[in-house]
């Protein structure tokens, strides 16, 4: 088993608070999928961040691109104009292909989150349909939108009006959404609860349900969004059009930025004043995210994700103990016959490879969207051994 140095684990403890608990390895240098620890040991990234590092770590066109900004102007609120903010603004209204559609910057998928709620206030309705098992967020009132009760719990009550359906199940939402309801907030993949997949039609019949009521369809692409899942923003697939997307995590390259997309009528629902962040769209956060969507498309890295998808799906769905590799594009989830996945998750550690077990039957994968076909196939081989060795205790 790796270790890391101890005196980091316990210098955390002593000055952190508690919540994420004490985490055992010290993470100091990161170039592309690979990652070195406070031992010098080496570990293959395959959870990026949590979706994060789309372009793995310290990609020279992100550094380059930080780097130039930062010496040349870090923070101007938004009191004042910057170039950068309008050119990711007018690059993510081309993305959506909704000339109507307006941008609101932010710092995080919470945040992104919390300004559609805000915005779905604007309809002059309270009421929100959420999904049982989605997370949009650990703020108050991300956190009542998020379907998951071990966060939910503690902080009760928490915002009323928010009523969770079963995510994929229509005829559920059906009954739920009237004319009282502001929005329904959906993932196109459910990311925190195991890479969950709804049936093709779904986001199709979430759209109908939202115009037969007049509410608003929020979709979260927090997790999906930036090429995550061999589109920009995970629900294409589907030929819907959202009144609200959320965007974070991968936007940023690493960079903490987010942002809520509102299109069609609803991008005039925000007046001056309804809403603000004091570093939403600051010029570092914007340099990073434009030099990644740059990358993205000059090196055509979601057509290449949806092959890395096909080599993944393939070769592992056929190991003993697996019943299915569901997501698309490079986010995957490894679902097990039995609840294996926490020591898969361990084995894999030993063996130099970052994941994740979001429950204790799923393995989750989000490795950087630059990840090699040499990397897929490393990554294969250990997940291979480490399952043997699992299988056989």
């Amino acid at each position: 088993m790796r270790k890391s140095t101890r005196a980091f684990p316990a210098r955390w403890e002593s000055a952190l608070q508690a919540n994420y608990g004490v985490p055992q390895i010290t993470l100091v240098s990161g170039k592309g999928l690979v990652v070195k620890d406070s031992d010098g040991n080496s570990y293959l990234d395959f959870l990026g961040g949590i979706a994060t590092n789309v372009l793995g770590h310290a990609h020279p066109a992100i550094t380059s691109a930080v780097s130039k900004q930062i010496s040349t102007l870090g923070h101007v609120s938004n009191f004042f104009i910057h170039p950068g903010v309008i050119s990711l603004a007018e690059k993510l209204q081309s993305l959506t292909g909704d000339t109507a559609a307006r941008v609101f910057f932010c710092n995080s998928g919470a945040e992104a989150n919390e300004a559609a709620f805000k915005l779905s206030r604007k309809t002059g309705r309270t009421d929100v349909v959420a999904t049982v098992g989605a997370f949009h967020g650990r703020t108050m009132g991300a956190l009542s939108l998020t379907g998951q009760p071990t966060k939910r719990t503690p902080f009760e009550p928490l915002v009323p009006g928010v009523t969770h359906v079963q995510f994929g199940n229509l005829e559920s939402m059906k009954r739920k959404v009237n004319r009282r309801t502001a929005m329904v907030i959906v993932e196109p993949i459910l990311g925190e609860a195991g890479v969950v997949v709804p049936s093709d039609g779904y986001l199709r019949g979430v759209r109908d349900i939202c115009d037969r009521a007049g509410a608003l369809m929020v979709v979260d692409c927090v997790q999906t969004g930036v090429g995550r899942t061999g589109q920009w923003f995970g629900y294409e697939h589907e030929g819907v059009t959202p009144d609200v997307i959320t965007l974070a995590k991968g936007l940023g390259g690493g960079l903490p930025i987010g942002a809520m997309i509102a299109l069609g009528r609803t991008s005039r629902y925000f007046q001056p004043g309804d809403h603000g962040s004091t570093f939403g769209g600051n010029p570092v956060a914007c340099a990073s995210a434009l030099a990644v969507i740059d990358v993205i498309e000059k090196k055509s890295l979601i057509e290449k994700s949806r092959h890395q998808e096909a080599v993944l799906k393939s070769e592992i769905s056929k190991l003993p103990g697996v019943a299915e590799v569901r997501g698309r594009g490079l986010l995957l989830g490894i679902v097990f016959s039995a609840d294996i996945a926490f020591d898969v998750r361990d084995g894999l550690l030993a063996n130099g490879v970052l994941v994740n077990a979001p429950t204790p039957n799923v393995i989750r994968i989000a490795p950087a969207l630059t990840v090699t076909e040499k990397e897929v196939k490393k990554f294969i081989t250990i997940f291979t051994n480490v399952l043997s060795e699992v299988n056989h205790d």
